[in-house]
């Protein structure tokens, strides 16, 4: 089973799926523990697990994903593709206002890291010389 585990790893997007997964967990339960416990609104929901799952996705994606250096010329590419993440999935919940706050917060994390990986993979850590062996 190590075996099996560690060449999945080897593969990026596999890392990519694992990293992402934690960060939307990470997502998921601080917008919903702030709609729960502080205010029914998933704008700042959103803005809130978004700032959280910022911090970790960057560092986790840069290093154990892309397997490049933290810089801050990525870290700016990788805020700008994330905020308009963050642009779409407002979007994405007022389109669907009628619907539960929750199932609005799931479809934003479903639909999301699908772009994002493509964006961050021919953009934000394209032609860095900077990066390490895959």
């Amino acid at each position: 089973m190590r075996a099996l585990l560690d060449r999945l790893l080897q593969y990026r997007l596999v890392r990519f799926a694992l990293t992402g997964g934690m960060a939307t967990a990470i997502h998921i339960a601080v917008a919903f523990s702030f709609i729960h416990l502080v205010k029914d609104s998933v704008l700042y929901a959103n803005i809130v697990g978004f700032s959280i799952a910022f911090v970790f996705s960057y560092f986790a994606q840069t290093v154990l994903v892309f397997r490049h250096k933290v810089n801050l010329g990525n870290a700016l590419r990788f805020f700008m593709v994330q905020f308009g993440a963050l642009m779409i999935s407002q979007a994405i919940s007022e389109l669907f206002s009628d619907w539960n706050s929750y199932i609005r917060i799931m479809m934003v994390v479903v639909i999301l890291p699908i772009i994002t990986y493509l964006i961050h993979k021919v953009w934000t850590y394209s032609g860095s010389s900077e990066s390490t062996p895959h």
